[in-house]
């Protein structure tokens, strides 16, 4: 499995510890070499929100570390004053990876007793603290990167043609609705939007009862691009920040009422759910990998989409989980079931083609752009990132423990995204929780068809 062109430094080693006990647990998602930003507040003391970083089960408040920080570093930790994550996130990468750099060494077991206290004095146990939205989103656009997800979805509309003849040459996307993106934890509304009921030729105004989760990466722009000026393929990740987990949910009986021509709309714009934590490009240089091969009858990319080393090292080897726990399930203290497990190392395009492309005819990215990868699924039953995959549009019952059956979500399900990056040598890294659960529609005349 090839690695990242980018050097590995003494922030990826996996032999460093924490003097933060609970970071050095094999399990948790935020050992010493992750270190994600994050805007947290304080429960009850009526604090600011700020910009913090995960280490084992405590926040780091960064802005209270400026005396221990110097050179490139500083003006970082400064930027973490903020209530956003947009000021750090602006100064490009050198600066950030300069505060995450001194930030490890200050957290390590080798650092003095006067690092410990004065950062000792910035933590706060998660527990005690709320997780916001941690980055003040411009522009969201969701891609379509996955030939098993767009193949599983054509499938069911378009059984002789699954693949639009685009899809091989070009990284699919629409441009979203940046406000509509929440923190986890955050309940989704059940939409309301017109949909055609079966054996009708005429739409009704009423409640999706089709409505689904898609499993995604979701990528934060970091540094922007200029007007005019499209991305090469081996500077783009220069514009990454990081990377959070992204449930895009989707109205599918909206969706296949209003989509044709000019594709998704409202039964994509009424919510996205992300996860509260952002893992770094910095952390993921050790689980970047090669991209998933090419069938030999594909055609080549364009050369503007097309080059040796992105295909060597482009890819991300993050699996994600998805699971669901009915309101039922919860009261019968009932586990969560697992929908699907996928690895993004399956995508078709990769995160730099996703941004070449984007700017490919002039247009700019901006810091706190949010790009989706599209629904993350794999070649396998077990690794189908919809529950429009999973049931084959509604048509297969999905079983759950409580004796519940599902062909769609319904009020009170609640869905959760995990997800990890593992490979040899290196220590595991998390991404916390993506979760929402799902509220009634509202009522009104319109909805009620009166």
């Amino acid at each position: 499995m090839s690695r990242s062109h980018e050097t590995l430094d003494a922030t990826h080693d996996p032999a460093l510890r924490s003097w933060v006990a609970a970071a050095n647990t094999p399990s948790s998602d935020f050992p010493i070499q992750n270190l994600p930003f994050g805007v947290f507040r304080r429960h009850g003391a009526g604090d600011a929100q700020r910009c913090g970083i995960a280490i084992g089960d405590q926040i780091l408040d960064v802005a209270a570390l400026t005396d221990l920080l110097h050179d490139a570093a500083l003006p970082a930790a400064r930027a973490c004053a903020a209530p956003v994550l947009n000021e750090l996130m602006a100064l490009g990468r050198e600066p950030s990876s300069a505060l995450r750099a001194q930030l490890s060494k200050v957290l390590s077991e080798d650092a003095g007793a006067q690092a410990r206290d004065a950062v000792r004095a910035a933590l706060l146990p998660m527990t005690d603290a709320d997780l916001l939205l941690p980055v003040r989103i411009g522009g969201y656009t969701d891609f379509f990167a996955s030939i098993h997800h767009a193949t599983n979805a054509g499938r069911l509309f378009r059984p002789d043609q699954p693949l639009l003849p685009n899809y091989k040459h070009v990284p699919v996307a629409y441009n979203g609705r940046a406000n509509s993106v929440r923190v986890s934890g955050v309940p989704v509304q059940r939409p309301c939007g017109q949909v055609r009921p079966a054996g009708s030729d005429a739409p009704v105004y009423a409640p999706t009862t089709r409505l689904d989760h898609e499993v995604e990466l979701g990528v934060f722009i970091g540094r922007g691009s200029a007007p005019g000026q499209p991305l090469g393929l081996q500077e783009a990740w220069q514009n990454v920040f990081g990377v959070c987990l992204l449930n895009d949910w989707s109205a599918r009986d909206i969706q296949a009422w209003e989509y044709q021509p000019l594709g998704p709309f409202l039964g994509k714009s009424f919510a996205t759910s992300i996860s509260p934590w952002v893992i770094t490009a910095d952390a993921l240089k050790p689980f970047r990998t090669a991209v998933a091969a090419r069938a030999d009858e594909d055609p080549a990319p364009l050369p503007h989409l097309r080059d040796i080393e992105d295909q060597r090292s482009g890819g991300l080897a993050i699996q994600i989980e998805a699971s669901l726990r009915s309101a039922h399930m919860r009261e019968a203290g009932l586990p969560a079931t697992r929908l699907s497990r996928s690895d993004t190392s399956t995508l078709y395009w990769t995160v730099a083609q996703m941004l070449v492309h984007h700017t490919s005819n002039g247009c700019a990215l901006d810091t706190g752009d949010l790009l989706g990868s599209g629904t993350v699924s794999g070649a396998t039953p077990d690794a189908l990132g919809s529950l429009l995959e999973i049931t084959r549009g509604g048509a297969q019952l999905l079983d759950l423990p409580s004796g519940e059956q599902r062909r769609f979500i319904e009020d009170g399900d609640e869905i959760v995204f995990t997800a990890c990056c593992e490979a040899p040598g290196h220590v595991r890294i998390g991404f916390g929780e993506c979760r929402a659960a799902v509220l009634p529609a509202r009522t009104s005349e319109r909805s009620a068809g009166t």
